[in-house]
This record gives C-alpha cells, structure tokens and sequence, in this order.
C-alpha cells in the first residue's frame, strides 16, 4: 500500500455515521470524527455495536463539529481501548460533554456516578485547539504531520481539518471538509475555501441541489406564526437542539423585535387582544437550553451582525419570550395545556427527526387537531418517523403515523420550511473544491446519498473540463 493512504468506517452508504481515517504509513494513523449512523442508514443497536475497526496507532481523534453523526461512536472508540486525544476547535470543546452527555444518558446510564466518571474522562482527552492555527501531531525524521482547524460555518465550533503531510519525499495536503455550512447562516462567520488541498474529502449532502434564499425562509416564518394566531394553534418545530435551535430562536427574536417597533398585533378574528408581543416560544428540551447558554457565552464566535445586536442591547437567544421547559413533570403539563387550550404559541423540541424525545409527546397530543402545525426546518432521515409525517404535506386524506407503537392521524397542518439548511448546496460545494488558490488534484465524496454523490461529481467534472485543469472524483 501507498502511504499516506485513507479508510472510510462510515459516512460511505448515506449522510451520518462520518469516520474517516487516513494512514500515515502501517503503523501511525489519524481518524477524522468518529460517527453514528443514524435513520435507515443505522444497523439495530448501533449505538452500542462495537468498533469495527483497529485502534492501534491511531495518533489522534480529529472532531470537525459535535454532531452525533460525527462523534456518537466515541463511547466505542473509548471501549476498544482509544487513549489518545480528541483535538477539536475552542466552542467545539465546550459543547462535546454536553452531547456526549446526553447520548450517554440515553444509550448507556443515567447512573449519576457513572456520567461523572465518563465525562471526567473524556474532559481530560479533549484538547482545544485555536482556529487558523497550525498543531503538530507527528514529528519524525522520516514523518511528519500536522493538522489546522479552519471555520466551517455548519454550526459554532465546526471546523474543517487540513492536514499536511510530509512523508519521505513528498509533501501532502489533506483536506477533509466535515459538514460546510450554507451561506447566510445569521449567527456564524462564513466558510473560506482551502488555500489548497492536494486531496480533498468532501461532504455531498446537498450535492444535487440549490437551497432558496434565505430572505423566503423569514417570510414563510411570520406567515406561520400570523396562521398560528389566526387559528389559536400550536406550531410544533422538532429541531436539532444544537446549531438549528439557536438559528431558530435568532430568527424569531429578530421578528418579534421588528413587530414591536411596528406595535403590530396578529390577526384577531373575535376580537381577541392576543398579539405577536404575548406569543409565548417554548423551548421544551433541556439539552437545547445549556448549548443556548454555551452559544451565549461564546458570541465572540458569533459573525458582526449578530455581534452588533447585542452590542445595541439586544439577546437573540434569551428574549423575554422564550419559556424555557426543565423538568419532565412540566413538559407534561404544557403539552396538556397547549392541547386544551386556544392559546397560540410555538415550541422547539427535540429530538429533530421525531424518533424520540419531547417532541413526540407533543405530536401524540396535537397531530389530529388542524388547528395545530407542524413546520420541520431540517433534514429528515428515511426511515424516521419526520419523514412520514413530512411526506403528509400536501396528501390527500389522512396519513397514519406510528408513535410508541400505537398509530395517530395527521390531521395538523404540515409544512417544510426551506432555506433552514445547515449544509452547503451544490453551489456551496463547488465554491468550496475550486474557490482556492491552488485546486485539488482528487476529491473524494462522502456523507450523502448516491444521487447527490453522482450529481456533484458530474458538475465538477464538467467545470474543471471547461476550466481546462485535471480532477479525479472518487466515490468510496
């Protein structure tokens, strides 16, 4: 074998489950996020299969963002005897134990002593590491290797990895891409192209398609909410509580201040004085309100406008309306309130795919009132019980869904927002492969599904033959 060489452990058969691990020569190596499968792409007890691959000589555990479809097997990597460090960006240090919290919690113990232990040990593995600054990892005679974390815009914290490689002779760049972000996230730094990358490991999650302007996705949101106080309904938005929540809350922030400076009220059919400034926005998910804190405390991350809001006196994640859910005692009784009841109100409750979490007991309870909406602003995963309920947008007759074992009607209303997207578009993409100074000689494609891969191997083909420069595009 010709070293340095890479093996794929996951993120080849669809979009989670991203592990990538590139081979120094046969005894040293470096693994690029340690990923679960997730959806349909995802064996039965994946969470707690085994590895599947040698830990030996594996140098370091480089985490682009803290995803569970980029670090959920870190438990496994753990248990095979995985002892060395996990370096990923400042924010990404912070928000790690909080998600490897809760999938511990989830999928292993809830046994206080036991989280102790566990989070204890994985703090004193992690290392942060500035962004736009080169780290050593290997240094030889014969070998040397060093990685550099670069913004990704995907969500606060995510990076993507150059790795430059001097081995014997010949001097290698790496690059593997983790998930880029779209343009115009309203809270993040934009993503810069690599200066070079001799191959580049590229994510295709929307490598097929083009994402609508953002300006479209604000607009849908008022007019959501203004048919929510039409209607005395609850807009239920099952949302990722890391990255798309804080989007979310952003966003609604920033209407519900400019509808205060306007002093307009909702629709008031009968008469009732329920306006915009009395619209209650529930964040019902324990995990979603410490990653708000964390991104509060971490606004030097943030991009200058949202920056500039807060200088003015503004919190875009702690306005006056957001009602934050703890317990499980009182998640109950707002679910059974908001179902009694005419009020309106919107809440953001995980889990993002509708498998699990609070989101569900809200969707038991409002799913076949039409009052009610439920808008998904993310990706939903085949297989998950979002994507049924999203493919009832627009059905004739009721769709059936399967919660818990037991089958509801979808009679709410369902709508998908587009524009929320998380991950560069196939424009995005392409601006990222051939945006720098030097264009890569190889790019492999991972982390979507075969159309998408086809799709964007295609137009890259095409506009480097028209740019008249040599590319390979492999697919693993």
């Amino acid at each position: 074998m010709d070293y340095p060489s890479l093996s794929h452990h996951g993120g080849t058969r669809g979009v989670t489950g991203s592990c990538h691990q590139l081979h120094l020569d046969p005894s040293t190596s470096l693994l690029v996020d340690c990923g679960l499968e997730q959806g349909a792409e995802a064996a039965p007890g994946a969470e707690s299969a085994p590895l599947g691959f040698d830990v030996q000589g594996i140098q370091a555990l480089v985490v682009t963002h803290v995803h569970l479809d980029h670090v959920g097997r870190i438990p496994a990597l753990l248990a095979a005897g995985y002892r060395g460090p996990i370096l990923c960006s400042e924010p990404s240090a912070r928000l790690l134990p909080l998600v490897l919290e809760d999938a511990y919690k989830l999928g292993i113990s809830r046994e206080p002593a036991h989280v102790s232990r566990y989070l204890d040990f994985i703090r004193d593995l992690i290392v942060p590491v500035p962004f736009e600054q080169w780290h050593s990892l290997v240094e030889r005679p014969d070998l040397t290797c060093r990685i550099r974390l670069q913004r990704a815009g995907h969500l606060l914290g995510s990076a993507y990895v150059e790795c430059d490689v001097q081995h014997e002779q010949a001097n290698t760049r790496y690059v593997f891409s983790g998930d880029l972000g779209a343009c115009g996230n309203p809270l993040l730094r934009p993503v810069q192209p690599p200066e070079r990358a001799d191959v580049l490991v590229l994510e295709s999650t929307y490598g097929d398609r083009l994402h609508p302007h953002v300006g479209d996705r604000r607009q849908r949101l008022e007019d959501a909410i203004d048919r929510a106080l039409a209607d005395k309904g609850t807009i239920l938005i099952p949302a990722f509580s890391l990255g798309r929540t804080q989007e979310l809350l952003y966003e609604l922030e920033d209407i519900l201040h400019r509808k205060a400076l306007l002093n307009k009220p909702g629709p008031a059919p009968d008469g009732d004085p329920l306006d915009w400034s009395q619209l209650p926005i529930i964040l019902d998910s324990p995990l979603a309100q410490r990653i708000t804190t964390v991104y509060r405390e971490l606004h030097d991350y943030w991009n200058a406008e949202a920056r500039a809001r807060l200088a003015e006196g503004r919190d875009p994640l702690g306005f006056s309306q957001l009602i934050s859910v703890d317990t499980h005692a009182r998640h109950q009784q707002v679910v059974n309130y908001l179902k009694s009841t005419g009020r309106p109100a919107i809440v953001i409750a995980g889990n993002g795919m509708c498998s699990g979490g609070r989101i569900v007991n809200y969707l038991k309870a409002m799913l076949g009132d039409p009052r009610h909406e439920v808008m998904f602003v993310g990706y939903q995963a085949k297989g998950t019980p979002g994507a049924v309920i999203q493919a009832s947008e627009g059905a004739e007759g009721f769709v059936q869904i399967d919660l818990d074992g037991q089958v509801y009607e979808v009679r709410a209303k369902v709508i998908t927002l587009p524009g929320y997207s998380a991950h560069a578009d196939q424009h995005g993409l392409m601006r990222f492969t051939l945006g720098g100074q030097q264009r890569p000689a190889r790019v492999v494609l991972v982390h979507g599904e075969m159309g998408a891969k086809m799709a964007l191997e295609k137009v890259l083909l095409q506009q480097t033959e028209q740019m008249a420069v040599r590319l390979e595009v492999s697919i693993p």
